[in-house]
């Protein structure tokens, strides 16, 4: 199992990239950096390639519609190039809120959309014939009734260090997540409990796993939460942090009756929790919110506690099949954030 960890932001960037060059020698296999509606990805991830040699730098995620399929491929081979082959491409489809309001773009057929940028992707890195493409969301060249007909089918003028680049969707719907199985090199889940992830989504991956080509390996899966190590009811509270981030995504990330997150945490068996909590949080209540997500939600997506309970923890997201533990390390009196690097990862092996 390997080691990684969300990019914090918490006191800038530049602060943030030298603790991942820190991390890094401490053993972090891969770091995982955000774009929602901040600063673009690709520049902190470029930066990250300089000042790090062996950790892999991540997208979690890339928004599909915010770039032309081409440019995100063209995107994640310049990343893999700075970083001599340490890139992973993240792809997902962020919501409607950010996608129509932030970008004024239609957020239409995610599910068609990533699976063709996927087949472009991986045909522009292996720069083996000019790339063209014939889908129900994106053409290439541009059909002449639908441009100056000048278009011509092109390859990329650079060499990609890799013609394969490992591609990760962060999926949560039935049809998604089979989708991801059959065709992605990795599943970014969020909330992930292991202990109900196959009840959740034991079926789907099963469906898309019977169509994935087997030369493409297993699929990897990055999922884990808060990490704190220690004994006592200080370390035990810290799952609470949580609290505001469940909230957050159950309660307001989309509309009553189109929020992704609130449907899993119904599908988790938390159904009359996260209508209470949506309620609560669409209501300007969000502290209210927040104190209604169940403590059992809290500890069951985070890895707080005594080091035998946490192992514990460790043992269940390997059991369901996280190959990839991302953590995100809270340090107490006497740590550091590279000592919980540390101590995780002896946890792990």
């Amino acid at each position: 199992m390997k080691i990684s960890t969300m990019l914090s932001y918490a006191g800038g960037f530049k602060q943030a990239a030298r603790q991942v060059s820190e991390m890094e020698k401490a053993g972090l296999d891969l770091v995982w950096v955000a774009e929602a509606y901040g600063f673009d990805g690709p520049s902190l991830m470029g930066y990250l390639a300089a000042l790090t040699e062996t950790v892999e730098i991540g997208a979690a995620i890339l928004p599909i519609y915010t770039r032309t399929p081409t440019l995100i491929a063209m995107t994640a081979a310049g990343l893999d190039a700075l970083s001599d082959g340490r890139f992973n491409l993240g792809l997902g489809a962020s919501g409607p809120q950010v996608i129509e309001g932030f970008h004024g773009v239609p957020y239409t057929n995610p599910l068609g959309r990533t699976r063709e940028i996927i087949d472009i992707c991986r045909t522009v890195w292996k720069r083996e014939e000019p790339v063209t493409h014939a889908g129900k969301n994106y053409t290439l060249p541009l059909p002449a009734d639908q441009g100056t007909g000048l278009g011509k089918a092109l390859k990329i003028i650079a060499h990609p260090v890799r013609p394969e680049i490992p591609v990760w969707v962060a999926s949560l719907g039935e049809a998604n997540v089979a989708m991801t199985a059959e065709i992605a090199d990795g599943w970014l889940p969020i909330m992930y409990i292991p202990e109900r992830a196959n009840d959740v989504w034991g079926a789907p991956l099963a469906k898309g796993f019977a169509k994935r080509d087997a030369a493409r390996g297993p699929l990897m899966v990055s999922a884990g939460g808060l990490l704190a190590i220690g004994e006592g009811e200080e370390i035990t509270k810290l799952r609470d942090l949580n609290r505001s981030m469940i909230a957050l995504y159950v309660g307001g990330m989309g509309a009553r009756d189109k929020n992704f997150y609130n449907e899993l945490a119904r599908r988790y068996g938390f159904e009359k929790e996260a209508a209470i909590i949506q309620d609560l949080y669409l209501s300007g209540k969000k502290e209210e919110a927040a104190a209604a997500v169940p403590a059992e939600f809290c500890e069951l997506t985070t890895l707080c506690g005594p080091e035998g309970y946490v192992k514990e923890r460790i043992a269940a997201f390997k059991e369901a099949g996280v190959t990839h533990l991302q953590v995100h390390p809270i340090p107490q009196a006497g740590q550091s954030a590279t000592s919980l690097i540390e101590k995780v990862k002896d946890l792990a092996d």
